[in-house]
């Protein structure tokens, strides 16, 4: 699925974010949460899963718009060109229809997962736009509340296809900090609040 209207500059500003990042830690990773630089409110923050066996390099919340209304959303940024998957899964036993679930300090979410070109996104929520018939995927409130006061998310993913009678189960994961995150996801709610143009921070 195609989502739409994300923000116009938005991969440049994030690349940006990345290297000036990295090329601060001696590893290649950088901790924490990182904001849009330069703009208030922010329209993303991004950060790296602290474990995960899946082929994710970061996980974005994203404040997105569509016909003037704006909606949150997770997306998980791939390490290749493939689908999201397991490490080392073979592509021919991904399912069709997978499932995915977010556990937040013990508190379960069950979601959906969307897949777009070169990312996957996760929401538990829709949005409608006013006027139209579209269904925006989004992330809850109670779901925002959660991230923005928790210690740990784990996204539990099923994506691979099992023999016939063996029940779904939950292949993959990944872990995210969501202590180191707190202001960094508070400010991105704000923009999904804002209804005027982001600013250029002084």
């Amino acid at each position: 699925m195609q989502i739409l209207g994300r923000f116009l500059g938005m991969a440049a500003g994030f690349l940006m974010v990345l290297a000036s990042a990295t090329a601060a830690t001696s590893d290649g990773h950088f901790r924490g949460w990182i904001t849009e630089p330069g703009v208030e409110p922010p329209s993303y923050a991004v950060t790296e899963p602290t474990d995960s066996n899946l082929n994710v390099d970061v996980v974005v919340l994203l404040c997105t718009e569509l016909a003037g209304r704006r909606s949150l959303e997770l997306d998980l940024y791939l390490t290749d060109e493939g689908r999201l998957a397991p490490r080392g899964a073979d592509p021919q036993a991904l399912k069709d229809d997978p499932r995915v679930e977010l556990a937040i300090d013990g508190r379960v979410f069950p979601a959906q997962l969307l897949f777009a070109d070169d990312y996957a996104v996760v929401a538990d929520s829709t949005d409608s736009t006013q006027g139209q018939a579209l269904q925006v995927p989004t992330l809850s409130s109670g779901l925002l509340d959660a991230m923005q006061r928790g210690e740990k998310m784990t996204m539990r993913f099923d994506l691979l296809d099992r023999p016939a009678g063996e029940p779904a189960r939950f292949d993959s994961e990944l872990v995210v900090d969501l202590a180191s995150g707190r202001s960094a996801i508070a400010a991105v709610r704000r923009c999904a609040q804002h209804g005027g143009q982001h600013q250029v921070a002084r």
